[in-house]
């Protein structure tokens, strides 16, 4: 257990601990009831600490191995510690007062992902955004916001791009709808800056970049954007994220996950390959 990667924080570490306990506890045929009432808690809890959408008290974790039988102090200790370390705040934690709650899980799981995919219908993907159209989507999005909040949430955003240049980085996949290149959002100077910025993120060896012009012989995505993260480790399944004014969905049962693939993969057929995509980006760049 010690063992596992600590890239993704407290996300991740949550994750594995709480696969780790949902097996412990098939293992000796407990229910999620009787698991419970040993931590004075409900069955919902304990559901809930094994998809590792909470956090863990060391106390509880304690209880669980002993009511699973796992008494052997060497065998306990790397499960407790992964139960410590699962507390603590990711970097994201000093962004905290304009980051919402919901969208931390999200950071912890892009942190941990080895490949992004995501289809956008609005704007440029966040990872793929220049600061000043960064700026122009956080001020539609938050129009009361202070300058200074403004510029908290840019530094956010440009701080998780900062992994996808380093050695080792992840792959990311994205798919455009032309619409977002259409849309001059902050107006033409700062539009050049992102079609620019596209067009050298595109030559990156772990970045693919398509567009589904407008003459794709049919849509063959229906819904909104989305996003899927896969991982490279064995304990975490995939997961598909989706983002609403308010909140997110994350998906991982596998029939979800298959359909979101599906229609991804149809969307990268439909898509313009990524040599003629960066062709059209500078054909745009003419444009404006």
């Amino acid at each position: 257990m010690l063992d596992y990667p600590r890239r993704g924080g407290p996300t991740v570490l949550r994750i594995l601990l709480g696969a780790q306990l949902r097996r412990l506890r098939e293992e000796k045929g407990i229910s999620t009831e009787d698991a419970g009432y040993e931590i004075r808690g409900s069955h919902s809890k304990i559901s809930r600490m094994e998809l590792g959408r909470v956090g863990f008290k060391e106390r509880d974790v304690s209880d669980l191995l002993t009511l699973y039988g796992v008494t052997d102090p060497a065998e306990r200790a790397p499960l407790l510690e992964l139960a410590r370390e699962a507390n603590t705040p990711g970097w994201w934690h000093r962004y905290g007062d304009v980051l919402p709650n919901w969208f931390e899980t999200y950071l912890g799981l892009e942190e941990a992902a080895s490949l992004l995919r995501c289809y956008e219908l609005q704007f440029v993907p966040g990872l793929l955004q220049t600061e000043d159209y960064a700026r122009a989507v956080v001020r539609l999005g938050h129009p009361d916001a202070t300058e200074e909040d403004v510029e908290r949430r840019v530094r956010l955003r440009m701080t998780r791009q900062e992994r996808f240049v380093e050695p080792g980085a992840p792959t990311l996949w994205a798919v455009l709808d032309e619409a977002v290149l259409r849309r001059r959002l902050g107006g033409d100077e700062v539009m050049r800056g992102q079609l620019r910025h596209l067009v050298t993120m595109a030559d990156l060896p772990n970045v693919t970049l398509q567009v589904v012009r407008y003459e794709a012989s049919e849509p063959c995505a229906t819904g909104g954007p989305f996003t899927i993260l896969r991982f490279a480790e064995p304990g975490l399944s995939d997961v598909v994220y989706l983002e609403q004014l308010t909140s997110a969905l994350y998906l991982d049962k596998p029939a979800d996950v298959d359909t979101y693939m599906r229609v991804m993969n149809d969307l990268c057929i439909t898509a313009s390959r990524p040599d003629e995509t960066v062709r059209f980006l500078k054909s745009l760049l003419n444009e404006i």
